[in-house]
């Protein structure tokens, strides 16, 4: 009990008091990882204090991930690295070279003593609910991207409501989170409208739309598009069966449907932007290069990952469309 010093004359709030004494005890050595600490109600006891006082002292250690609770047992010591102030928790669909963009940039924009802890769903609502559901009043902040699961606001509820934050899709069951997020509908039918004199040269266009893992603004967009053009399209959701015609656009969704695709070309030996057009989604580095460079439809993942930094860090209860390019290149 020795460790706590709670003094009424001190400026410091009580509950802060008890933060910087458990630190203090873990910089002079007298608390090492998995010590005990006092009960809650030992520390209430010895120095008057509500529950409440207390509860509020360790709650901010455990979301800093130095303390954590053993039901039955107490609180203990989980970590003696006191330089993190807040953490947060990131949940992404997957991980890709566009998004491993968005992650560094938000990282870097954060500044010190700010902890990240990144987990995946990979489409799946059972990954997603209990990741979610383990996460709950161990962080300062949820960054969640909910991809196209349904019935995520029946579990992104169960978070305290002003730490939450959307990431890169948004739906109307939770649009009262703030975000920041793509407006696939419109992105791709502008895109394509910008693109048309270069489109003409082409006898079709071809969607591949994997059901899964894309957003429905994507097919919806691309539905507007050509219902304003006389093109022949066509919609598919896979690639591997598929014999290349002369003439046809793709529009690829995905990197491996690009690479599959790619692949194809050159075993029916056709030459890319001549005899086949490809329009890929989500800028890389590695398609400023590839096969002479590829035209993308893309917003910008490192704006997107600063500008989410900045909503953290200021507080900011808004809904922000980040924008959008389309990048033309030897593909098209």
């Amino acid at each position: 009990m020795n460790i706590i010093i709670v003094e009424d004359k001190s400026g410091l709030p009580k509950y802060k008091q008890i933060v910087f004494s458990i630190e203090n005890a873990i910089t002079s050595g007298h608390l090492k990882k998995g010590d005990v600490l006092p009960s809650i109600n030992a520390v209430r006891d010895k120095f008057s204090l509500s529950r409440d006082t207390v509860l509020m002292a360790f709650n901010e250690l455990k979301v800093r991930g130095i303390i954590e609770s053993v039901v039955g047992k107490g609180y203990y010591l989980k970590s003696e690295n006191i330089g993190v102030k807040q953490k947060i928790f990131l949940l992404f669909d997957e991980l890709n070279a566009f998004k491993e963009d968005l992650y560094n940039s938000f990282l870097n924009s954060l500044g010190d003593n700010i902890q990240v802890d990144i987990f995946f769903h990979h489409f799946s609502f059972d990954m997603f609910s209990k990741l979610i559901n383990d996460s709950i009043g161990n962080y300062n902040y949820y960054v969640i991207m909910p991809a196209n699961l349904r019935h995520t606001d029946k579990v992104i509820e169960k978070l305290p409501n002003n730490k939450v934050y959307i990431l890169d899709q948004t739906h109307k069951e939770i649009k009262q989170y703030p975000a920041i997020y793509q407006n696939f509908e419109v992105d791709i039918y502008h895109s394509l409208k910008m693109a048309v004199t270069l489109l003409n040269k082409y006898k079709k266009i071809v969607l591949v739309f994997p059901q899964k893992k894309q957003p429905q603004g994507m097919l919806i967009g691309f539905q507007k598009f050509r219902k304003s053009t006389n093109f022949q399209y066509e919609i598919i959701d896979r690639l591997e069966s598929r014999i290349l015609q002369k003439e046809e656009v793709y529009l690829v969704l995905d990197d491996q449907d690009l690479i599959v695709l790619i692949k194809k070309m050159k075993d029916q030996k056709f030459t890319l932007g001549q005899d086949i057009g490809v329009i890929s989604y989500n800028e890389t580095l590695l398609k400023e290069i590839v096969e002479g460079g590829i035209t993308t439809i893309s917003t910008d993942f490192k704006q997107m990952g600063k500008r989410l930094a900045e909503m953290i860090i200021n507080k900011e209860q808004c809904h922000i469309e980040n924008p959008n390019n389309l990048i033309i290149r030897n593909s098209l």
